[in-house]
């Protein structure tokens, strides 16, 4: 018997405790520091709990297990749902200071008739029989002028005459205008981004004018819960915003969101996706964000309130019991995502699409594939990406983004790591150790 090569083992954040976690095996405990000290030496106190829980194995035997829970997930993946990403136009009327997008140079050209029809066309054939729903992407999906009117009125009606749910990925300037039009299709979530309150989300997502959105985006979020329309907020966060953090928890406490179940929320991590950003100095690592949004938790934990966030599987666990399903591919791209645009071009995720280099094929004026470049997409998980083969923490990251390790490493099959470890010291800590959500009660 041996000790599991997927155990991760580590010492809780500002505590003489530790955690272990297996995710092969579903199993996590939290250690006293004379159990984990007796570990760490291979010396178990009930080597027999250890084997049960499988921390302790027969290589053998992992291996086999490590493949039926593999085969486990492929068939999983193989019926989930797709997410079927339509862009109508990269217009927009924001200037955000940060928009990845603003290094492109998108065809100019209306959505035309035609080749929104050739797209359901091509949903209707290529995805027949799974279960699928699409979301509007830009750009800015959401325009007040009467052409994105008319275009976001054919697609919600294409989507309704096929039983498709739509989300809505929208900067939320014009949200209240179309809610009379969304309160009538089929609405899964509109996600709304903030990036603070007042002057400090308008220093970051002005108007292109440079005039002030934040005011006209609480408008509509109001508006779209009034109507039962479910709301993500989300909030794009680096270092130069991290601060207002508590203020847009407290804002949203107070407007009464957080108590809506139509409202959710997340934080997305600011980074360079294709182009080299203007600041690099307020860009986060993924592990130096979540170490301060932890200390922000520590001295404001009404956040809990607003948002929880995953620190890896830690959240998941508290929420749950029990640990998620191995992860062994984190990237959906090809497989359970793709995205299309209105020039007829197919793209295999957000993070690419809009990138002429990036294009996977076309579905108008014909349709066309480069299924080998689809086929390293769709092979790419943490048993194709050799670096992940002997790392233990493959199965709770699953490889990470497959756009970012191109990027970084020139190559889709090649890893985006993820700090699992780290995450999980604190996040092991703000959920298990410390009691900050005893203390959102009434906030």
């Amino acid at each position: 018997m041996q000790f599991s090569k997927y155990t991760i083992f580590s010492k809780i954040h500002n505590s003489d405790n530790y955690f272990m976690v297996n995710p092969l095996s579903g199993e996590a405990d939290i250690l006293d520091p004379q159990t984990a000290e007796g570990i760490r030496k291979g010396q178990y106190d009930n080597p027999e709990e250890m084997k049960e829980k499988g921390y302790l194995v027969d290589p053998e035997e992992e291996k086999k297990l490590y493949m039926s829970r593999y085969l486990d997930f492929i068939d999983n993946r193989d019926s989930d749902e797709i997410q079927i990403f339509f862009v109508p136009s990269y217009q927009c009327n924001f200037n955000c200071t940060y928009c990845y997008q603003s290094g492109y140079d998108p065809l100019k050209q209306d959505l035309a008739p035609q080749v929104l029809d050739a797209f359901f066309a091509y949903v209707d054939r290529e995805f027949a029989g799974r279960d699928k729903y699409i979301t509007l992407f830009g750009g800015e999906p959401l325009l007040p002028d009467q052409n994105t009117r008319r275009n976001v009125e054919m697609l919600l009606k294409g989507a309704k005459e096929r039983n498709l749910s739509v989300a809505i990925v929208t900067n939320g300037y014009s949200l209240e205008s179309y809610v009379p039009l969304l309160k009538d299709a089929f609405i899964r979530e509109v996600q709304v981004t903030l990036d603070g309150v007042g002057e400090a989300h308008d220093k970051r997502r002005p108007l292109l004018g440079g005039q002030s959105s934040f005011d006209k985006i609480v408008q509509g979020v109001d508006a779209a819960l009034e109507a039962n329309l479910p709301i993500n907020l989300r909030m794009v966060v680096d270092k130069e915003n991290i601060q207002e953090l508590p203020k847009l928890a407290r804002f949203a406490i107070d407007r009464g969101w957080t108590a809506s179940p139509l409202f959710k929320t997340q934080l997305g991590r600011n980074y360079e996706l294709h182009y080299c950003q203007s600041n690099q100095n307020r860009l986060y690592n993924r592990i130096d964000m979540y170490e301060d949004i932890y200390n922000l938790l520590e001295q404001n934990p009404h956040i809990l309130e607003f948002h929880r966030p995953a620190f890896s599987l830690s959240r998941f666990l508290w929420e749950n019991g029990d640990l998620p399903d191995p992860l062994f591919d984190s990237c959906p791209g090809t497989k359970t995502e793709w995205a299309f645009d209105y020039t007829g071009r197919i793209y295999s995720c957000t993070a690419t699409v809009g990138k002429e280099e990036e294009q996977l094929g076309t579905f108008y004026p014909e349709v066309t594939l480069k299924q080998d470049i689809i086929d390293e997409w769709q092979e790419r998980d943490v048993t194709t990406i050799e670096k992940c083969k002997g790392c233990n923490l493959q199965l709770a990251c699953g490889g990470g983004c497959g756009s970012v390790a191109k990027n970084q490493n020139g190559s889709v099959c090649s890893p985006d790591c993820r700090p699992v470890k780290q995450l999980m010291e604190l996040g092991m800590s703000a959920y298990f150790e410390k009691g900050w959500l005893d203390n959102t009660e009434g906030v």
